[in-house]
Parts: structure tokens; sequence; C-alpha cells
């Protein structure tokens, strides 16, 4: 089972990326920004962080900043789910909202199996 961490302000998309993945066999906890999302990879260590471009506090471009500053946590992968692909910067795999439930299963999956860099 990979542990998966969903990084979005709304907590409706949160709760259905949680329904969608956790049907799929991954164990899966949320945050609502980017600096939440950076206490939860420290203390939970995901396997894959899907992540919201636009949030209030820290957006997701910061957050997949810091995510690669760090050596710790530079190999996990990034996958951007937005309303804005244009702002997904460093992400491994960018999906434009809303998205079809196969399309963020597949890309999670690819990432998870082949790790950064899957395009």
């Amino acid at each position: 089972m990979s542990k998966v961490l969903v990084v979005d302000d709304e907590s409706d998309i949160r709760f259905m990326h949680r329904r969608i993945l956790a049907k799929a066999g991954h164990e899966v906890t949320e945050a609502g920004d980017g600096a939440m999302a950076l206490a939860a990879v420290r203390d939970w260590a995901p396997d894959l962080v899907i992540t919201d471009m636009m949030m209030p506090i820290m957006d997701g471009a910061e957050l997949i900043r810091r995510l690669r500053e760090d050596p710790a946590t530079a190999a996990i992968p990034v996958l951007s789910v937005s309303g804005d692909s244009q702002l997904a910067g460093e992400a491994d795999i960018v999906l434009t909202k809303p998205c079809l439930t196969a399309t963020l299963l597949a890309a999670a999956q690819d990432l998870l199996q082949r790790g950064r860099g899957a395009r």
C-alpha cells in the first residue's frame, strides 16, 4: 500500500481525491495548504504528493520548490492537479482540474511505479 498526501485548499476536492485513492488501495492523508503539507511530509513520509497550485499561505509551486531543495524529500514524486497548469513548475506530472478519476489514478500509479520524472 502506498502513502499519498493530497494537498488542496478546497475540502471537497481533498475528500474526493481521498475517496478515489483509498478505493484504489492507497493510504491517504490531507493538507489544506503547502505549509501544512510540509509538516505532513516530515511526519508521515508519503510516497507521492498530489497538490493543487493555487492555495493560500503557501502555494503549490513553493511547496514543490521546498520539497526539491531538501535532500530528505527531493525524491518524492509530485503530481499537480490544478485549474491552471501553467503554475505547475517542477511537478513531475501535471493534470488540469477537473480531471477524470481514471486519469488521476493512472498518473498517480505511474509516479508511484517510476518515481520522479515519470512523464
